[in-house]
């Protein structure tokens, strides 16, 4: 089966076609976009379908990045990621952005327990927190710098994400750090959705954002004008 994944959790728009049966990824297209991923989204996918020699008819499952990370950029990628799958009629599948810096940092460091960590601003950090055999014992869940440090100095994970390295600082000690990005390598997330299509039945729950706090953006009270009633001219 071919898998085309697709991350717009943080400043990357990246798309890219895996072979889950050989294991493998067949082409790719990432911008590092900031923003506007909405606009660029479709044209990443084309190029990353064109790259691996195959398009839409060619792909059997859809695989996203969920979050924790931009509310729009999720938005984004989920509801293209859901809207594909319907109009393809195959499943759609959800990767948490923690899961898969978890899993990258694995690549590095083998049968060790991870602690992927984001920078949440607010004093927040979004935190997920694996064991060695890659099963989540904690979050993902919001939590501050120094419940983050007090469980990397119990436990010496390696040490995933924007926040790893000021875990490892607050903690003042030394560390194995993988991947202090926002997000992982696309291929990550295809892996990962590949091996979730393989040990279950892919009919399951639609993705759906993964939303740890709330929009940064909100409605303001105190500044709405009221109408002003129609009248007639005199």
């Amino acid at each position: 089966m071919k898998l085309l994944a697709i991350d717009c959790a943080a400043n990357l728009c990246a798309a890219c076609v895996y072979d889950a049966a050989a294991g493998k990824e067949l082409g790719r297209s990432v911008f590092d976009l900031g923003k506007g991923h909405a606009e660029h989204l479709m044209a990443v996918i084309e190029e990353a379908l064109k790259a691996a020699g195959t398009d839409y008819a060619g792909v059997g499952a859809i695989a996203v990045s969920t979050g924790p990370g931009s509310f729009t950029g999720l938005r984004v990628g989920v509801s293209a990621a859901r809207g594909l799958a319907l109009a393809l009629k195959i499943p759609a599948l959800g990767v948490t952005t923690l899961e898969a810096l978890a899993a990258q940092a694995k690549e590095t460091f083998p049968g060790r327990a991870v602690l992927a960590a984001l920078d949440a601003g607010r004093d927040e950090i979004h935190a997920a927190l694996y064991d060695e055999e890659s099963v989540v014992r904690y979050g993902p869940a919001v939590t501050t710098l120094s419940q983050a440090v007090a469980m990397a100095v119990d436990l010496s994970p390696v040490l995933a994400g924007t926040a790893a390295t000021q875990i490892a600082a607050s903690a003042g000690r030394a560390f194995d750090i993988g991947p202090t990005s926002a997000t992982a390598d696309i291929a990550v997330y295809a892996r990962l959705a590949a091996a979730q299509a393989a040990g279950k039945k892919a009919e399951g729950e639609k993705p759906k954002p993964l939303y740890l706090r709330g929009a940064d953006a909100k409605p303001q009270a105190g500044f709405i004008l009221s109408r002003k009633k129609a009248g007639k001219k005199t």
